[in-house]
C-alpha cells in the first residue's frame, strides 16, 4: 500500500481529517473529454459524498503539454510521461480514459503489475483483453473497475455484479449506442435516410469521421460482451458476438414498421437460451446464452420504442425481480466522468476500511471480477425469432402464393402478407413471421431467391417480442 504523506510533486489535495490530511492519489490517463470531465467532478466536491474530500489528483498524463485545457491544474500535474505515473508508488488508483486499444491495454497492464487498483471507461479493451486483464487483476489482489465503459453514466454495471445478483437474469436487452439511436430516431421523425443523417450527425460531433464502430454495431457488441459476461458469471468471448449494423436500414422500412406498429432500434441483447433452474442440491450449470447486435422492429408498446436521440437504456429480465429499466445519457463529459468517479469512490472506500492492508486479504466479491469458466454461445442459426423481410418482385400472378409455398416447405409461418402495389415494374411484398429457427428462415430465403418472380430482398430484420428479450 502506497504511503499518504511525503509525496514529491505537487498536487490538489481534497480533504484533511484531524489536521493530518487524509488522500487517496489517482493518476489520470487523458485529458480528453472524459478526462476534462472527470477532473472538473474532483473539483467541485460542494454537495457530494464526503469521502471525494479524501481523492486527490497526484498526475495527469497527456500527449502534449501545449495544448490548451478546460480545467486549471497546478504546475507539475500534467506530464507526458504516462509510463512513471502507472508505476510511481505513491499512485493508488490509475483511471484510464485513453481510449483505443493501445497504450491503454498495456498501460493497464502495466499498472496492475504494480498493484494499482484501475478504473476505465474503455469497453474495447474490456471486451477483447479483459481475460488476461481480471486474470492479472485478481492475482496482483486489485481491483478493475468499468461502470463507465457501458452506458456513460447509467449505473448498470455495479448492479448487475450486486443488487441483481440474487436473481436469474433471463434477458438483457439495451440501446447502448446513442450515434444509432439519433440516426434511427431523425429518420422516423424526418423521413430522412442513413447517408444524409449520418452526415448531419458527423457534423454535430454525435458521430466519428469514421463511424464503422458505431453503424456497424461493434461499439454495441463490446457493450453487451461485457454486459453478458457480469450477467452470467462467465466470459464471453468476443468473436462469438453477432453484430449486425444499421447501414441497411432504408426509410421504406421504418415507414412500414411504423404502418404495422413497430419503430426499429438498434438492440444489443444477451439471453439465457436454456431456462435452467437447477435444483437447491445440485451445483449451477453454466446457461447457453444467445449474445448480439442486430437492428430491430419493437412493438411500439415496448419500453425500448420511447427512447429517443443518443439516450441509452437498458432492460434486464430476471426471476424474481422481473424487468428493471436503466435509462439515461449514454454519453458526455459529465455522465462518463459520473461513473468514472463512483468508481474510485468504491475503491476508495475498501481501501478507507483497511479491507486490503493485509496481505491474507481478499478481494471484496461484489466489486471483484473472478469468474473463471467461458459461457457457451448459441450460433445464430439456432436462434428462434420473428422476422420482417421486404421483397421486390416481377409482377408475375401467382407471386405471393409461391413465396407462401417456400416458407412453408422448410416450416415457416407466416403472421402476415403485405403487397404494397406496383413500383418502377416492380411489386413491393412485405411478410412477417411468426417465430422460426433462423437457419430454416434462411434456407426458405435460398429458395425464395431461386424463383424467377423475385428480383431482390432489401430487407431483412428481426422482430422482436412484446415485453421480452425475444
Amino acid at each position: 500500500m502506497a504511503s499518504r504523506v511525503g509525496n514529491a510533486h505537487p498536487t490538489i489535495v481534497f480533504g484533511e481529517l484531524s489536521g493530518k490530511v487524509v488522500a487517496f492519489k489517482v493518476g489520470l490517463l487523458g485529458l480528453g473529454t472524459v478526462g476534462t470531465g472527470t477532473v472538473q467532478l474532483l473539483q467541485d466536491r460542494a454537495g457530494r459524498h464526503s469521502l471525494m474530500q479524501e481523492l486527490e489528483i497526484y498526475r495527469v498524463g497527456v500527449r502534449s503539454l501545449d495544448k490548451p485545457r478546460a480545467v486549471n491544474l497546478p504546475d507539475g500535474i500534467l506530464t507526458t510521461d504516462l509510463q512513471a505515473i502507472v508505476s510511481d508508488p505513491e499512485v493508488e488508483i490509475v483511471v484510464e480514459v485513453l481510449g483505443g486499444l493501445e497504450p491503454a491495454r498495456s498501460l493497464i497492464m502495466e499498472a496492475i503489475a504494480h498493484h494499482k487498483h484501475v478504473v476505465t471507461a474503455n469497453k474495447a479493451v474490456i471486451a477483447r483483453y479483459g481475460n488476461e486483464i481480471f486474470d492479472a487483476a485478481n492475482a496482483a489482489g486489485v481491483y478493475v473497475m468499468l461502470e463507465a465503459a457501458v452506458g456513460g453514466g447509467i449505473p448498470v454495471i455495479q448492479p448487475l455484479k450486486q443488487t441483481l445478483g440474487v436473481n436469474r437474469i433471463h434477458a438483457i436487452t439495451g440501446i447502448v449506442n446513442g450515434t444509432t439511436n439519433y440516426i434511427l430516431t431523425r429518420m422516423q421523425a424526418e423521413g430522412s435516410s442513413f447517408d444524409d443523417v449520418l452526415a448531419d450527425a458527423q457534423k454535430l460531433g454525435y458521430a466519428e469521421a469514421d463511424p464503422t464502430a458505431d453503424v456497424d454495431g461493434l461499439d454495441a457488441g463490446d457493450k453487451i460482451a461485457i454486459l453478458a459476461s457480469l450477467a452470467y458469471g462467465g466470459r464471453i468471448k468476443l468473436p462469438d458476438v453477432y453484430c449486425e449494423g444499421i447501414r441497411q436500414v432504408s426509410q421504406t422500412d421504418i415507414a412500414y414498421a411504423h404502418k404495422l406498429g413497430f419503430t426499429i432500434k438498434l438492440l444489443a441483447i444477451a439471453q439465457r437460451e436454456t431456462p435452467s433452474a437447477p435444483s437447491a442440491s445440485s451445483a449451477p450449470s453454466a446457461p447457453l446464452l444467445s449474445v448480439r447486435v442486430h437492428p430491430t422492429l419493437i412493438p411500439q408498446s415496448h419500453p425500448l420504442a420511447s427512447i429517443h436521440g443518443v439516450y441509452n437504456a437498458i432492460l434486464v429480465e430476471a426471476e424474481p425481480l422481473g424487468q428493471v429499466m436503466f435509462f439515461g445519457p449514454g454519453a458526455g463529459a459529465g455522465a462518463t466522468a459520473s461513473a468514472v468517479v463512483s468508481d474510485i469512490l468504491n475503491v476508495a472506500a475498501v481501501l478507507k476500511t483497511g479491507h486490503l492492508e493485509t496481505e491474507s486479504a481478499s478481494l471484496h466479491p461484489l466489486l471483484a471480477c473472478t469468474h473463471q469458466d467461458y459461457c457457451a454461445i448459441a450460433p445464430m442459426s439456432e436462434l428462434v425469432t420473428r422476422f420482417y423481410a421486404r421483397f421486390l418482385t416481377k409482377d408475375h400472378p401467382g407471386v405471393i402464393g409461391k413465396l407462401g409455398t417456400c416458407f412453408g416447405s422448410h416450416g415457416v409461418s407466416l403472421e402476415s402478407v403485405v403487397q404494397t402495389g406496383i413500383h418502377k415494374h416492380l411489386a413491393e411484398i412485405v411478410v412477417v413471421t411468426h417465430n422460426v429457427r433462423e437457419g430454416d428462415f434462411h434456407q426458405a430465403l435460398a429458395e425464395i431467391r431461386q424463383l424467377e418472380a423475385i428480383d431482390s430482398i432489401p430487407s431483412i430484420l428481426r422482430v422482436l417480442e412484446e415485453g421480452s428479450g425475444e
